[in-house]
């Protein structure tokens, strides 16, 4: 092999590596760029759950929707923020209530129950909500406490 053709093969080998390396480098930035993205999202996404468990707990206290939807609705959120908070003793009442009126009918299948079957679950939700509406308000207010406290207050 002739010295040009070494030369020429080390220009094609140093062009291929060059051309690698600025695909790598695209690639990098792309992979930075939309990882950035996706922390913007999920901040957005937590701030939004945050805020919408703020207006719930406050209605709650404020007696605007009531301890079973109220319930429902924080541990939900509560749930998206992290699943271990309601594991915390001050969540619990949510949790007891969802666990207490979860096959309770909602939506079309309580259209479809008869005046009397739904006057029986009527009586049994607020049996549970007189029974847990102090324990559940207590509960709001830790949830207004945390929000106050957060990002400190999440572990």
């Amino acid at each position: 092999m002739t010295t040009t053709t070494v030369l020429i093969l080390i220009g094609i080998g140093l062009v291929i590596i060059a051309g690698l390396a600025a695909y790598a480098y695209t690639l990098r930035k792309e992979v930075l760029r939309r990882q950035a993205f996706r922390e913007e999202e999920e901040r957005r996404a937590r701030d939004n759950c945050l805020e919408n468990l703020e207006m719930v707990a406050s209605s709650l206290l404020q007696e605007q929707v009531d301890v079973t939807e109220g319930s429902w609705r924080c541990k939900v959120l509560l749930e998206i923020l992290d699943p271990r908070l309601m594991e915390r003793e001050a969540f619990r009442p949510f949790g007891e209530v969802h666990d207490r009126t979860r096959h309770l009918h909602t939506h079309e299948a309580r259209r479809a129950l008869t005046p009397k079957e739904r006057f029986k679950e009527d009586r049994e939700r607020l049996a549970v909500e007189e029974e847990l509406r102090e324990a559940v308000l207590g509960a709001a207010g830790a949830v207004l406490e945390f929000r106050r406290n957060w990002p400190g207050s999440l572990h």
